[in-house]
């Protein structure tokens, strides 16, 4: 068995920090550090008292220790790590742009549909990014269900739903995944078309990527 510690180490370093923020943040919930009413998204707690961390926890939080959880955390653990090694590989300012702006937009859904948890919508958006990225993989869903990856963020929809989930939470990352695909990888290529979502040059620096080079759409790992 591989040591726990090294498989931890190993992972690549956006996709550890996120989940270990979701497993940080619900254990210290089932601790009773803190409750849940103190890290739900709530624009006017934000605005008026200045509880700035609340634009970040609403992502970090998939509920209570159960099998919904682990399930829900290893399906992000596994496409967040399958984008950042795949399309994302020496782009680490890129996925981190993605994630900022995935962020705000769900956050200004959050706002208008007053959603109070975005994990759900977040993951989402990774799926389908992934997905589109990854058009020719097949899938097998529960050794019932086979199908091309484009499907996949599709199938899961209808499967929240079964669970009796919050479908909007999710249709609001597909809608996400897709307005960032299409920014991405479908309009700098179209007739006149340019690339929009050019990080900004602090992210660079924060990234330790000072010089980013825009790989065109043949050479990009797991493209179109």
């Amino acid at each position: 068995m591989a040591n726990p510690l090294a498989f931890y180490i190993e992972m690549p370093p956006v996709t550890r920090v996120y989940t270990t923020a979701c497993v940080l943040i619900t254990l210290a919930i089932q601790l009773d550090f803190v409750s849940p009413f103190q890290l739900y998204f709530n624009w006017d707690l934000i605005v008026e008292q200045y509880q700035i961390w609340r634009l970040v926890t609403p992502f970090c939080f998939f509920g209570s220790f159960g099998f919904s959880f682990f399930f829900n955390i290893v399906f992000t653990y596994r496409y967040c790590q399958m984008l950042e090694e795949g399309s994302f590989r020496g782009r680490r300012v890129d996925f981190v742009y993605m994630f900022l702006l995935g962020s705000t937009f769900m956050i200004v859904c959050a706002i208008f549909f007053q959603i109070l948890f975005l994990g759900h919508a977040f993951t989402m958006m990774m799926v389908y990014v992934w997905s589109r990225r990854n058009p020719h993989i097949r899938m097998n869903f529960f050794a019932a269900l086979t199908f091309d990856a484009p499907y996949l963020p599709w199938v899961l929809l209808v499967f929240s739903v079964i669970l009796g989930n919050n479908a909007l939470v999710d249709f609001i990352g597909i809608v996400c995944g897709h307005l960032y695909f299409f920014l991405e990888d479908v309009f700098p290529y179209q007739a006149n078309g340019i690339r929009i979502l050019e990080p900004p040059h602090w992210l660079k620096y924060l990234c330790d990527e000072s010089q980013t080079e825009f790989m065109p759409e043949e050479e990009r790992p797991g493209g179109m």
